[in-house]
């Protein structure tokens, strides 16, 4: 991964376990990291976990372009996620697109 410049496309990707799916989820979603950070327009993927609420996800990514984001939801491991998401997650993904502000 390099450096994230003003031009890259960061967001948040909000993501909120069906009960009893946390676990699942949370297998899943590490199971995209290695791949995803592979992939030549990722900037950065890192996975988190909303302390007071188990099973609540924030995945913050950036990607190099808007084209290298919809290259990324093309991708097989990407793909294989979103057919297993309905049953994972309690309502469906929210992406936040976020504009720098500050170096």
């Amino acid at each position: 991964m390099t450096k994230i410049n003003e031009e890259a496309l960061v967001s948040i990707a909000i993501l909120k376990a069906r009960l009893g799916q946390r676990d699942q989820l949370r297998e899943s979603l590490l199971a995209l990291i290695e791949p995803t950070r592979a992939e030549p327009g990722c900037l950065d993927y890192v996975l988190f976990e909303l302390r007071d609420e188990p099973g609540t996800f924030y995945m913050r990514e950036a990607f190099t372009s808007a084209a290298a984001l919809e290259a990324h939801k093309a991708m097989p491991h990407f793909q294989a996620f979103a057919a297993k998401a309905g049953n994972l997650l309690a309502e469906p993904l929210r992406l936040v697109f976020l504009d720098r502000v500050s170096s």
